[in-house]
């Protein structure tokens, strides 16, 4: 992988779009975890503002840190970069107080952590003429769809959304991203614990991209027991994810019906 030939391309490509967007800069919520912390570095680096957004909801204190500490770094090393901390935990309390019971389960409240996020960064992208710059990779967004539909999916730009998992951390190793976070376990931080991604899907990284490179084979019979499981784990989140990878259905009307 030709790390600084790929970070100079998706540096040129966020610096041509935005030009074309005639926007001034980026907001870039960062989690504590290697892929936001790429895409701010990223960010960072075009020179143009880049606002960092750390907004904890009955965050766990170690996500916090971790993004407390790359915001400072990616401050202290870029004269265009601001961050702020937007503790969301009371107006998160009070959406959920507002609501009956009833739907108040454990993944839609999730959800709803990554959908308040959404709109706090686009608050700031508006007063301030900014993109919101997404933070999901290949496997997340065109894999298995392990993000939030209108949540941390609500975004103006993906610059690492080509980039499988292993290369982002490549990538994020050769910008200097802390390696606080280059060793921390993947995590989306919507359940107020430590869980991590792989607790949730079943399969690492590394074997998920594996699955997606091998989904196709018809030599299935020479792959291991877990091989097939991951297989299984891969087809069945890419098929029941699709609404989130596939553009919004229209009803088109019939042009006699008019």
């Amino acid at each position: 992988m030709q790390v600084e030939r790929i970070a100079s391309h998706i540096k040129s490509w966020l610096v041509d779009y935005l030009n074309k967007s005639n926007l001034n800069g980026f907001v870039v919520g960062v989690s504590g975890g290697v892929d936001s912390a790429l895409t701010a570095s990223l960010a960072a680096s075009t020179g143009f503002p880049t606002l960092l957004l750390n907004m904890p909801i009955f965050q766990a204190d170690t996500h916090i840190k971790r993004s407390d500490k790359q915001i400072a770094q990616l401050k202290n090393e870029f004269n265009n970069v601001s961050g702020a901390k937007i503790d969301l935990s009371d107006p998160f309390r009070a959406f959920k107080n507002q609501l009956p019971s009833s739907v108040q389960d454990e993944l839609s409240m999730a959800n709803a952590r990554a959908r308040i996020r959404m709109t706090t960064l686009y608050a700031f992208a508006s007063s301030h003429n900014y993109l919101v710059a997404g933070t999901g990779n290949k496997v997340e967004d065109f894999g298995v769809g392990f993000y939030t539909k209108y949540g941390d999916g609500g975004v103006d730009i993906s610059p690492i959304a080509d980039l499988l998992k292993s290369e982002v951390f490549q990538l994020a190793k050769h910008l200097n991203v802390i390696q606080e976070i280059l060793e921390a376990k993947p995590t989306d931080g919507l359940w107020g614990d430590d869980r991590s991604d792989e607790d949730q899907i079943g399969a690492s990284y590394d074997e998920l991209e594996w699955a997606m490179q091998h989904i196709s084979s018809p030599q299935t019979h020479l792959f291991s027991e877990r091989q097939k499981e991951v297989l299984k784990i891969y087809s069945q989140l890419n098929k029941a994810n699709k609404h989130k990878m596939l553009p919004i259905p229209v009803c088109e009307i019939p042009d006699e019906f008019r």
